[in-house]
This record gives structure tokens, sequence and C-alpha cells, in this order.
């Protein structure tokens, strides 16, 4: 499907079509798998379509460049090896040694020791601030230094909301640049570029891949001009995907909005459970009207989302419990797989926070609400609470 057909789809349509044409020879529907690293020149320097080296380009990986570009309604994507793949190719076309970062205080533990373990040695500085206070990001940015304003909403694994046209303002009354998060969203859900962000990243092993068989990551931007840095710098560092995890990212993407339509059915029915049970202390979910954004998170996304944070009556031994005796719901970090997910944060996808202001409480569990019968996952987080 041409660009400008896609421009005027719906996200479904856009998510099957976008970024690849029936193929010319034989009508093949699906991108092949261009298991090549290299490609035959007319000539010295007289490049089919581009291609030279696989690293640089490869057409498996432009074809789901160009639909991640679709689904996000952006004019460039680019796919890298791994989420932090992304996020670091990001951070090194985007700043320099000298420069300051916005990040928010409770980032996922991944993204937090980038910034704070590599980034910072490498010369780049950078204060955490609540993505919920936009008075409290705006008081973090420093003047002519701060050169992104980075924000996940919602947060992971607190499920905080930021409000991204505020966030945006206030990042270009500074003269900086907005950078979304948007994995636990999924383009489906929200569409950051749309609301003022300049710059969108995600880990696309999760819901975008969607069936925990693939590791990647991507960028997605509206301004050329960064596109040109983001290319050169995807180019130079190197960190690309293969064609095979393209093409498994690719087939994942198609089916993304009717997973996120089951993923959300199931989640708000867990939440409606967990709210009533006397062993839970406090459900996190941005879905709830007596989560404090929600009234934003109404705003600026389509539905609420397939993660659920909860917190119990016993204490982080009782929270330990609790993930041990899970059985459909199973003990593992990532997340937005079509299986439903367990984990307890604080022992785990955030461990390198402890004992920093990022530190999440130790009685929080974290779940991934996958796609499986609901009434199935009910019973299994009955038992698991009952019995611990």
């Amino acid at each position: 499907m041409t660009q400008e057909r896609a421009d005027k789809t719906g996200f479904e349509t856009r998510a099957i079509h976008a970024g690849y044409e029936p193929d010319a020879m034989t009508g093949a529907v699906i991108p092949p798998i261009y298991a090549t690293s290299t490609y035959k020149q007319d000539g010295v320097g007289g490049m089919r379509g581009g291609y030279e080296y696989s690293r640089s380009a490869n057409p498996t990986r432009t074809a789901l460049e160009g639909a991640l570009a679709a689904v996000e309604e952006g004019e460039r994507g680019f796919a890298f090896a791994s989420g932090l793949a992304a996020e670091d190719t990001l951070i090194r076309s985007l700043t320099s040694p000298g420069d300051h970062a916005v990040i928010p205080d409770d980032a996922y533990g991944g993204t937090f020791r980038l910034f704070d373990k590599v980034a910072k040695v490498w010369g780049l500085d950078h204060s955490p601030a609540a993505v919920s206070d936009v008075d409290a990001t705006r008081a973090a940015i420093v003047p002519g230094r701060t050169k992104i304003v980075w924000v996940e909403t919602p947060t992971n694994p607190m499920l905080n909301i930021g409000d991204i046209e505020a966030l945006a303002a206030a990042a270009h009354d500074a003269g900086a640049l907005l950078v979304v998060d948007n994995t636990f969203a999924s383009p489906y859900l929200q569409q950051p570029l749309t609301l003022g962000a300049d710059v969108v990243v995600h880990s696309t092993t999760k819901y975008v891949g969607g069936h925990s068989d693939v590791v990647g990551g991507a960028v997605v931007v509206r301004d050329l001009g960064l596109a040109e840095k983001i290319a050169f710098h995807q180019n130079s560092m190197g960190a690309v995907p293969g064609p095979f995890d393209c093409f498994l990212t690719h087939r994942g993407l198609k089916t993304l909005g009717v997973r996120m339509d089951r993923h959300c059915d199931n989640a708000e029915k867990v939440v409606e459970f967990l709210t009533r049970h006397p062993k839970v202390a406090e459900v996190i979910y941005p879905g709830l009207d007596s989560h404090p954004g929600h009234a934003v998170a109404a705003r600026q996304m389509k539905r609420f989302g397939g993660i659920v944070s909860f917190r119990v009556t016993g204490g982080e031994q009782h929270a330990l419990d609790v993930c041990a005796r899970a059985e459909v719901f199973t003990l593992g970090e990532s997340l937005g797989g079509v299986e439903s997910l367990i984990e307890h944060p604080g022992r785990m996808t955030h461990a390198s926070v402890a004992g920093t202001d990022l530190e999440v409480p130790a009685d929080l569990i974290r779940l991934s609400v996958g796609i499986e019968t609901a009434d199935d996952l009910l019973a299994d987080l009955e038992q698991a609470l009952a019995e611990a």
C-alpha cells in the first residue's frame, strides 16, 4: 500500500498493508525474509533500490519500518535489535556530552540503568521528575542544557500517566524535544506524535511483536531532520535487527489491534476482580475512576491497556508467594505477549533501581494480562491469593 493511501485508512488496515506492496514478480502478499548480508551492484555505486549492505538497509526491515511509521502516524520508522538498542541510539542521536535529560521518576529499570550507568559516564546528566506533574517536569529542566524530556505513559510499573500535550509544550518552551516511550500503550491505543511528541520509542518485544518470540525496538519520528540524525546513528552504531526478527515483528504488528482489544477486555475483568478481593490493598490501573491520571488517559488513549499493578495486604513475602503460586499466569519478566505474565518488580524488572528514588514498593505485583479465557485468569488469581 502506498503511503498516500495508507494515510487515509484505519489503524488495522495500516497495520496489515502499510510498508509493503505485493511482490512485483511473484505477487507474494507478505514481505519475504531477505536473508542476505550484501547486494549485487550494477556497476560501481549502482545500487538496486538503495541496498548495499544489510546493516544499512534490508528489504524485510524496510517493510517493517514503513509499517511502524504508518501505525504511529509518523514519517520515518527505524527498527532496532532491542528496545534498549533503540533508546541508546536515540540518546546518542539527540544529545552530546555535557547535555542534560529529564527522565521519569518511576522509569523502567533498564531505561534508568542506561541513563544512570551508561549515558551518565558518557557525559549526559539526568534528573528524575514525575510524568504526572508538568510543573515538576518543567522545574527539572536545566535551561540551555536539557535536550530531551523522556516520558513513559503509562509508566512501568506504577502506571502513572503523563499529559503528552502539556509535557510537549513544557519541553518545547525550553528548546527540548519530547520523547515518549509508547511501549505500554502500543500504537493502537495511543499515538504520541499526534499529541505533540517529537519522538516515539518502543520495545517491539512487547505488544507490537506480541508473541514473546522476538526481541526488538523501534523509533518513529515526523521531523525529517531528526530522521536523518537517527538514520546516521542507526547505521553507524549498527544495533539493527536481522531479517528473521523483522519478519516476526511485522507479523505480530498485523494483529495488534485485535490483540489489544482482548488484552484490554481481560485486564478490565481482572481489575474488577482485584478491587473486590480482601487480600488486595490497592489496584493500580488507569481505567479506574480513582486513578489520578484517569481523565488524562481517557483523553489521549483509546482504552487503558493490558497491564495491571496491585499491592497486597501482607507485605513483600505475600507478594512473592502470590507470584510463586500462580499457574496460568507465568512467572516471568517482559510483557505484552499473548500469554499472561506475573512478576515482582522489586526483585525482577526493577531490581536495578533498588535504593534509588525510583525504587518500587516491595509489596507490588505487576500483571501482563494476556488473551486467554478470562475466567481461567480470574480463577488462577483467586487460588494464588487464597493460598498465599
